[in-house]
C-alpha cells in the first residue's frame, strides 16, 4: 500500500498495526482461495482489483466524494433503501463484518454468546480497522433481531451519528404501515444530513440506478443455472459481496461484462466444474467479506454452489422497484412495496422464505441445500429445523450447519460436507 493510503488511514483514526495485520490476513486468504482457482472468467480480474483496493482506492474515492460535499452513509442491512440515499446526493456503503476481530475487547461490551455477525461488526469498530465505518457521516442500524436491537444501544456510545431504523416483524397491513413510516422518517433524516431535498427526478434516477445494479446480479444468477456452471460459487459470491461496496454504475458495468463472458461459456459448454457435478444451494445467514469458509469447503469437496438464498445473494437483490411512479409519494410507495417482499427470518410467520428456497432448488437444478447458520443467530437457527424438515419431506436433501467466523471447525465441517456430497451422488 502507498504512503498516501497510510496517511489516509491515520487521518481516519485507524490502528495501523492492527489494520496492517488485517490486510495481511485478508490478502493471504484471498490469494489462497480466489487466485488459486482454475479456469476463472477473465472478467473476474475486475473484482480481484476491487478486493486488492477495498481499503485503498475505494476509500480514497469516498473521501474525495466527502471533500466535494457528498455524504457517506454506512449500513449493516439490506433493508436500508439505497434509492433514498442516492436521491439525496449521498453514497451508501456496506460496513465491515465477516471475520473475528478484537474478540476479547468485544466481549467486554457484549455477552460471549452474542451472534457472530454482531460481534464481528463491533470488533471492526473497537479494533479501529474498518475505514468504511470511520469515513461514514451516518451509521444506519436496524432492529432486525433482538441481538442487534440491544447491541445498537452500546454501539451508540462508540460511533457518532447512529441512526436506528425500526422494522416490522409481521407481514401485515400494520407491518407495511410501519415500514412506510420508517422510510419516510429515514428520508427526512438523510435530507437533513445532506441538506438536499429528494425530488421526483432524483428519486426516479436513483431507482433506475439501483434497479440496474440488481438486474446485473439477476443476470449473473440466471447464468448459474447452466450445467456445467460457467462460474464458481466463490466467484459469484464475491460479486454479490462487492455489490455493497462499489460505485453503483461501475459495478453494474463490470457485472454485465462478466455476464457477456459467461454467456459465451454457456454457449460453448465451458464450465469451472465438470458437467453433472453435484449442485448445492446455500441458504441462511449472509456471508460478508471475508467469510469464504463454507464455499471453499464445498467447492474443494467435489460440489459447486449454484445459488445463495441469503442477504448477500438472492434475498437482498432479487426484487426490483417498480419504475412507473412519477410523484415522490408514488415512488416511495413503490420502494416500500419492494423492500416489504424481503423474506428475512425476522418475520413471523415466514412461509415466503421456504417457498423461495424450494423455487430456487428447482430453478437452479440444485441436488441439495446447505442451511448455513451463524452461531447464536436465533432467527435463522430457529428456522433451520423447520426448513430442513420441509425440504426433506419433498425429497430435497438438506444439511444444517451452525458455525462462526473462526477456522477451528474447518476439519469437522469438511467431513460433514463431504459426506453430504457423497449422499447426493
Amino acid at each position: 500500500m502507498t504512503a498516501d493510503y497510510r496517511l489516509m488511514w491515520t487521518n481516519l483514526g485507524l490502528d495501523l498495526n492492527a489494520h496492517d495485520a488485517l490486510l495481511a490476513v485478508l490478502g493471504k486468504a484471498y490469494q489462497e482461495i480466489y487466485l488459486s482457482q482454475k479456469n476463472r472468467p477473465d472478467a473476474m480480474g475486475y473484482f480481484d482489483f476491487v478486493m486488492s483496493e477495498v481499503h485503498g482506492l475505494r476509500i480514497k474515492e469516498l473521501l474525495d466524494e466527502k471533500a466535494a460535499g457528498r455524504k457517506i452513509i454506512g449500513s449493516y442491512c439490506v433493508f436500508v433503501p439505497e434509492e433514498i440515499v442516492l436521491a439525496a446526493n449521498a453514497t451508501l456503503v456496506g460496513l465491515c463484518s465477516g471475520a473475528d476481530f478484537a474478540t476479547e475487547n468485544v466481549e467486554k461490551l457484549l455477552p460471549r454468546n452474542t451472534c457472530a455477525l454482531i460481534k464481528s461488526s463491533f470488533g471492526f469498530k473497537v479494533g479501529k480497522v474498518c475505514p468504511y465505518l470511520e469515513s461514514a457521516d451516518m451509521i444506519v442500524g436496524e432492529n432486525t433481531c433482538d441481538g442487534k436491537k440491544k447491541a445498537y444501544e452500546t454501539l451508540g456510545h462508540l460511533v457518532k451519528n447512529l441512526y436506528v431504523m425500526d422494522l416490522p416483524q409481521v407481514k401485515s397491513e400494520q407491518g407495511k404501515a410501519l415500514l412506510r413510516a420508517e422510510y419516510g422518517r429515514f428520508k427526512a433524516a438523510v435530507e437533513k444530513l445532506t441538506s438536499a431535498t429528494v425530488t421526483p427526478e432524483s428519486l426516479k434516477k436513483a431507482i433506475l440506478t439501483v434497479n440496474a445494479k440488481r438486474a446485473a446480479i439477476h443476470r449473473l444468477s440466471s447464468l448459474r443455472k447452466a450445467d456445467p456452471t460457467p462460474i464458481s460459487g466463490l466467484d459469484a459470491l464475491l460479486a454479490n459481496q462487492v455489490f455493497f461496496y462499489d460505485n453503483p454504475a461501475r459495478f453494474t458495468e463490470s457485472v454485465n461484462k462478466l455476464c457477456d463472458e459467461l454467456e459465451k461459456r454457456v454457449k460453448d459448454k465451458t464450465g469451472v466444474f465438470p458437467e453433472k457435478t453435484p449442485r448445492i444451494l446455500v441458504s441462511g445467514c449472509p456471508q460478508a467479506v471475508p467469510n469464504w469458509k463454507l464455499p471453499l469447503i464445498v467447492e474443494t469437496s467435489g460440489a459447486v454452489i449454484v445459488g445463495e438464498e441469503s442477504c448477500v445473494g438472492e434475498r437482498g437483490t432479487r426484487n426490483l422497484t417498480d419504475e412507473s411512479g412519477e410523484t415522490i409519494e408514488e415512488m416511495m410507495e413503490d420502494i416500500v412495496d419492494r423492500y416489504f417482499q424481503v423474506d428475512c427470518a425476522i418475520f413471523t410467520p415466514n412461509p415466503d422464505r421456504l417457498n423461495h428456497i424450494e423455487e430456487m432448488v428447482k430453478a437452479f437444478k440444485a441436488d441439495g441445500v446447505i442451511h448455513y447458520g451463524l452461531q447464536f443467530c436465533q432467527p435463522y437457527l430457529m428456522e433451520s429445523i423447520p426448513v430442513e424438515k420441509a425440504l426433506e419431506e419433498k425429497g430435497i436433501p438438506c444439511l444444517r450447519i451452525e458455525t462462526d467466523y473462526s477456522m477451528e471447525d474447518v476439519g469437522q465441517l469438511k467431513t460433514r460436507v463431504e459426506a453430504f456430497i457423497e449422499q447426493l451422488r
